[in-house]
């Protein structure tokens, strides 16, 4: 490479600056460009021999199809949007002539699904920031004052704690935010206003009886302390004195009832009887059946006497009064009635709600129990058919009812299972007797004044003693429920039982161990009554007949005049 190497030309004599300005650049721009540069010379390395590449094909790109142009079709102006969203969607439309273009229905179905779920979501935010109460009694409030139910048919807590949301999302999307601070506003004032102070009124624990009830206590009272003393003065006769030979006497008396057999069986109507009893003297009996219809019988003949109509619907139980021959029948028509023996009604006792189960008199002869299905047991004056007591106490319908011989205490039954005693000096619950394991259909208070009897749909007889305040004795009597107990009125040597299974047993009050089994009803026995001094009983059936039973011993030892 050959280099010129003459007259060498500076930077400083190429660029010279004149007055003429962009002459003289222009000038010495030319100069540098026709005269070269000797550049710098550095050894060459032998350059090694590389072989050549092949080219790589690149292939040859297809011609895309054409995109086909759709045909314009006018259609009219669309309706003014009130969102902006509308009017720059519609502006999307129009072409730069003015025309419109059709959206297809595909378009319209996801816009219209978009919307809806925006608003869905902005529902569920709104929904968020709102404050619901989490108490169930503000939520109920509220509610009400909204004027919405306060709760639905099986509605949960939860439930109607959301259902408040969505009332005031609702409301909050329909701009009635007025009626939710409303409501709100008035929640705080009721929270916050002070409640007025409670007059100081002293109220009593009890419930206030009437001044009848008042002179009823009195006149109990009165009545059950000279009982109570003569019974504990025979009590102590019997054991102090030397002559008083108590267990030979119990023997005879059980003797007696051993020897019980069936006297007397007579029809006692055309329907099934359902009660019985022996007047005071036991020289009378009444039946009541469930034509409604009562009956007086003369003993021991077992003749009719009179007929005693007056009920509307069947008659459940029939009792002799204590002191006289009256007597009173109790009914499903929820009334009892006071009769005397020519069949007239003295008094109708009228008031309980439901149909009556038992009937019962206080020893006293003034004072009449009814027990009813409506849960309660009332006492009633027999003088003036006035309603003394309305006692509640039982969760399930009362059936039985009896009265201490002193007259001091009642003692109520129902299907419960529960025997309540009561004082009815004082009107208080004094015991609560449970142990039976299907609903109690009778009771009956022993005459030595401490053992009470109950049975019912388990079967068994249970005796309690008032003082330990609990059961002594379980006897499995009959082999089907128990419909009827009740003690020897006169001493209580002996108990009788009336059932279901056809039978009626006497039972030994000193150990309680069967003495008698009085067999001769077909069907099942619904009740039963015993005389006084304990020879004879008496019993009623399904199968329409009274039976009396007595002790041909008994009869002797009567005309022997033995105490």
């Amino acid at each position: 490479m050959d280099v010129d190497e003459e007259n060498p030309v500076t930077p400083s004599d190429a660029i010279s600056v004149s007055p003429d300005g962009n002459e003289a650049v222009d000038a010495a721009i030319d100069a540098m460009s026709l005269q070269a540069v000797q550049p710098a010379i550095l050894p060459v390395a032998p350059t090694p021999m590389i072989p050549p590449i092949a080219p790589i094909p690149h292939p040859v790109p297809r011609p895309l199809a054409p995109i086909p142009v759709r045909p314009a079709v006018l259609r009219p102006p669309l309706a003014p949007s009130d969102s902006d969203s509308d009017e720059e969607e519609s502006g999307l439309n129009r072409t730069s002539a003015g025309q419109e273009y059709e959206i297809s229905e595909e378009s319209k179905h996801a816009r219209e699904r978009q919307e809806k779920a925006v608003q869905e979501l902005l529902t569920k935010r709104r929904a968020a920031a709102l404050a619901v109460p989490t108490n169930d009694k503000a939520v109920r409030a509220r509610l009400r004052r909204l004027g919405e139910p306060i709760t639905l048919f099986g509605e949960k807590e939860m439930e109607r704690r959301e259902r408040l949301r969505a009332l005031m999302v609702n409301l909050d999307s329909e701009g009635q935010l007025e009626k939710l601070m409303k409501a709100h506003e008035d929640e705080e004032a009721a929270a916050t206003a002070v409640p007025p102070e409670p007059e100081d009124i002293q109220y009593p624990f009890y419930t206030e009886g009437s001044q009848s009830l008042l002179e009823a206590r009195r006149e109990i009272a009165k009545y059950s302390i000279v009982k109570s003393a003569l019974r504990l003065h025979r009590a102590r006769r019997k054991r102090d004195d030397p002559d008083e030979d108590l267990d030979a006497e119990v023997d005879w008396s059980l003797k007696q009832a051993a020897n019980l057999v069936l006297e007397c069986s007579e029809i006692g109507d055309d329907r099934p009887l359902s009660g019985c009893s022996i007047s005071h003297d036991g020289k009378m009996l009444a039946t009541c059946s469930l034509s409604g219809v009562a009956k007086s019988w003369s003993m021991p003949e077992v003749k009719k006497v009179s007929a005693l109509k007056g009920h509307t619907e069947r008659a459940t139980d029939v009792a002799f009064s204590p002191i006289n021959y009256q007597l009173a029948t109790a009914s499903a028509d929820r009334t009892a009635r006071l009769w005397n023996l020519e069949g007239s009604v003295l008094r109708t006792f009228e008031g309980h709600l439901d149909r009556l189960a038992r009937i019962s008199f206080h020893p006293s002869g003034k004072y009449l129990g009814t027990a009813s299905f409506d849960k309660t047991w009332r006492l009633w004056d027999v003088e003036t058919g006035e309603e003394l007591l309305l006692q509640e106490g039982h969760s399930r319908s009362v059936y039985g009812l009896s009265f201490h011989h002193d007259g001091s205490l009642a003692a109520s039954c129902g299907l419960d299972a529960l025997t309540r005693v009561w004082d009815l000096r004082s009107g208080r619950s004094i015991l609560a007797l449970e142990g039976h394991v299907k609903p109690i259909l009778s009771v009956s208070f022993s005459p030595n004044g401490y053992h009470l009897a109950t049975g019912g749909e388990d079967n068994t007889c249970r005796i309690w003693d008032l003082r330990k305040r609990k059961c002594l004795y379980i006897i499995p009597a009959h082999s089907n429920l128990i419909s009827q107990v009740k003690f020897e009125p006169q001493e209580g040597y002996f108990l009788v039982t009336a059932s279901y299974d056809m039978t009626a047993k006497v039972w030994s009050s000193k150990d309680f161990k069967p003495v008698r089994t009085l067999s001769g009803h077909e069907s099942k026995i619904t009740s039963l009554d015993v005389v006084a001094d304990g020879q004879y009983i008496a019993t009623v059936s399904h199968d329409r007949t009274i039976k009396l039973w007595s002790s041909k011993d008994g009869e002797k030892e009567k005309a022997m005049d033995v105490d």
